[in-house]
């Protein structure tokens, strides 16, 4: 397995994860795809409907709606499938992820709100427990809904316009995101494994939020000038919350879907190992790019305000 470590390869983590050796990851952390359809990559399901991941007048030149989640026309039987897929595809990796763990290794796995409670399931049907589900809260969030008054107006309809004034199609702003905290189960009791496997419990004093004990609400932004290469990319600061959380240095984290890099970038940063896969050429250059470029920045970062 050595010559997996401290790496970011490029490929499909099916095919690298039964090289790691058994009972050896200390934390999974990663921002999976969520199945919604966001771009390409983020296609997951076998529907075949041609208005899928089309475009809508709308959304021409907004970077946040570039692509359709649904199909034009609406839902219809094939498209009550999507989830179904889903769950499928995480069971593929949730299998091979299971034997490799060490028990009571935690698992962070970010995801959708419509989604993510297929990825538990694959992952507590691969063996895993569910411990909580977190909130990272976002500063701001891409939003857009459709006044149903102009619909109507639209369908020369003035009176059901009047009675629906104020009224909206669409989903409120979302301003937060899921992540799913599962763990491998251990034996005996959990001092026991923290004892024999290192893992298990939480790094409290090196996690206060302003002199206090951290909560399952994680509000955690971007940092100035934090380079921005992945439209689903998270704040580097957010994962080393969760790295510091969980594990010791020179412990093993996994992401075997690390996009833009950014948790290989926490772990260096934090002197933990890493391992970690990116099936997407682009997104696998872009990622060796910022590990090279920006872990320097952040030990400096993290020095600094150690020395203060």
């Amino acid at each position: 397995m050595d010559i997996l470590l401290d790496q970011i390869i490029e490929g499909n983590c099916i095919d690298w994860l039964p090289k790691i050796s058994p009972e050896s990851v200390h934390l999974f952390l990663s921002d999976i795809p969520y199945g919604i359809g966001l771009d390409d990559w983020d296609v997951l399901h076998n529907n075949t409907n041609s208005a899928y991941l089309g475009q809508s007048p709308a959304q021409h030149g907004k970077s946040g709606f570039k692509r359709r989640g649904k199909p034009i026309r609406g839902w219809n039987a094939a498209d009550r499938n999507i989830v179904r897929d889903y769950q499928k595809w995480c069971d593929q990796w949730a299998q091979l992820v299971y034997p490799i763990m060490k028990k009571g290794a935690s698992l962070f796995v970010f995801g959708a709100r419509r989604t993510i409670h297929r990825a538990i399931i694959a992952l507590e049907d691969a063996g895993f427990l569910l411990r909580d589900v977190l909130i990272w809260k976002k500063d701001s969030a891409h939003h857009r809904s459709q006044r149903l008054e102009i619909v109507l107006n639209r369908r020369g309809e003035e009176e059901l316009a009047e009675k629906w004034q104020g009224w909206r199609i669409g989903n409120l702003a979302p301003i937060y995101e899921p992540i799913a905290w599962l763990f491998k189960p251990y034996d005996h009791t959990i001092t026991d494994n923290i004892i024999e496997n290192e893992v298990g419990g939480m790094n409290v004093a090196e996690c206060l939020i302003n002199g206090k004990s951290p909560t399952n609400v994680l509000d955690i932004d971007f940092r100035a000038n934090e380079t921005r290469v992945h439209e689903a990319q998270k704040p580097v600061a957010l994962m080393e919350y969760l790295i510091r959380l969980t594990t010791l240095e020179n412990q093993i984290v996994l992401d075997p879907f690390i996009g833009s890099g950014t948790t290989a970038i926490a772990c260096r940063s934090l002197n933990r190992r890493f391992i970690g896969f990116e099936i997407n050429e682009s997104y696998y250059r872009n990622a060796l790019h910022r590990l090279e470029t920006e872990t320097r920045q952040l030990r400096f970062l993290h020095e600094s305000t150690q020395h203060d």
